[in-house]
């Protein structure tokens, strides 16, 4: 269930794949697409947004480019050195910017949130009322625990 098609691959390539590498491409998209849907959601095929799309097929053609990895290239006295390729290198894979981009399409949108907290058996603030929670070494006679109006504290 790729979210992207071989076709579409292609016209990102500048060159005519052959015979194994279209097999690797199959591949590599099938991969995009099972990283986009861990990373974000599994979106039906029919109904994944634009940019997922994009995403998957970045992924799979930034892996066709570089299958095996390679991080430098010496040609005769000439060296050329990929420093931000990293452990990632070699594998179909979502930048850190692309993960979050997907994460925020699924609607995971990492942050800080604020809770209301209220004792045990009491009300929301403004209904103050005493709370006793139950403890496990003695549910005859729970543990009293106050709002902050209503604590004797």
């Amino acid at each position: 269930m790729p979210y992207a098609t071989l076709d579409e691959l292609k016209g990102r390539l500048d060159w005519e794949l052959d015979e194994d590498e279209l097999r690797i491409a199959v591949g590599a998209l099938d991969d995009a697409s099972d990283l986009a849907a861990t990373h974000g959601r599994d979106w039906p095929e029919d109904t994944v947004p634009r940019l997922v799309k994009t995403l998957v097929l970045k992924s799979a053609a930034r892996y066709m480019r570089n299958p095996n990895g390679y991080t430098q290239s010496r040609a005769g006295d000439e060296t050329l050195a990929w420093s931000d390729i990293g452990r990632d290198s070699g594998t179909v894979y979502f930048a850190r910017e692309e993960i979050r981009l997907l994460e925020e399409l699924a609607g995971r949108k990492p942050g800080i949130t604020s809770v209301a907290v209220f004792a045990w058996g009491t009300k929301q603030r403004g209904h103050s009322a005493a709370g006793l929670v139950p403890v496990d070494y003695s549910p005859a006679s729970p543990f009293p625990l106050f709002e902050d109006e209503a604590s004797p504290w």
